[in-house]
């Protein structure tokens, strides 16, 4: 009997080996795994470039009106953004957009102001001339400033003529501080604005 039980011992461990052997083999199938990384990397990187390209408008939120209806059931709450968008290249708009959450306001304000982009004519860091516009209770002002004086603005006019691009300039608010009256205002100006060819050609002149 001592020896049968001997033998019953010594049978499993004859077969160790092979189990080891197929754990061996595993280090081989974990030797393919870089090359994955390897391809979520240039996924990881088309994404980035993808971004950068969607990031090439600055997008600022003037505001951001809340408004609420009562039901039946208590009271259902909708929100309103004023968003402007600019290239700092001469390039700005403004959108007001409406939804049930806040970050859709925001993305329809965004997409609606897009759409709406002016050209702002610059001379150097600055603006051509001075230029008074009003809309509403809003009235702003407008003036042209030597380099190195910076954006003298509040935070609508600023938000506006940053994005556009302009470095130096001196604005004033006149009237109502409502930001979307001030904003229409502000592109009010902008459209009244004219560059030295432009008046060039009103005047004839080439």
């Amino acid at each position: 009997m001592d020896k049968e039980e001997i033998k019953k011992e010594n049978a499993p461990q004859a077969e160790k080996p092979a189990v080891k052997a197929e754990k061996a083999e595993k280090p081989a199938v974990k030797a393919e795994k870089p090359a994955k990384a390897e391809k979520g990397e240039k996924q990881s990187q088309v994404t980035y470039q993808a971004a950068e390209k969607e990031d090439e408008f600055g997008e600022v939120v003037l505001s951001i009106n809340r408004c609420s209806k009562v039901v039946k059931g208590g009271r259902n709450f909708s929100f309103g953004a004023l968003v402007v968008v600019g290239d700092r290249k001469g390039k700005v708009g403004y959108g007001y957009g409406k939804a049930n959450e806040v970050a859709d306001a925001i993305r329809k304000g965004g997409e609606a102001a897009k759409k709406n982009m002016v050209t702002v004519p610059r001379r150097g860091t600055t603006i051509p001339h001075s230029v008074i516009a009003k809309f509403s209770g809003s009235k702003v002002l407008i003036r042209p400033a030597s380099e190195g004086t910076g954006l003298i603005a509040g935070s609508t006019l600023r938000a506006v003529l940053g994005l556009a691009g302009v470095v130096d300039v001196l604005t004033k608010s006149l009237g109502s501080s409502n930001p979307s009256n001030l904003v229409k205002a502000a592109f009010k100006a902008i459209g009244q604005m004219n560059s030295k060819a432009q008046i060039q050609e009103k005047l004839g002149k080439n």
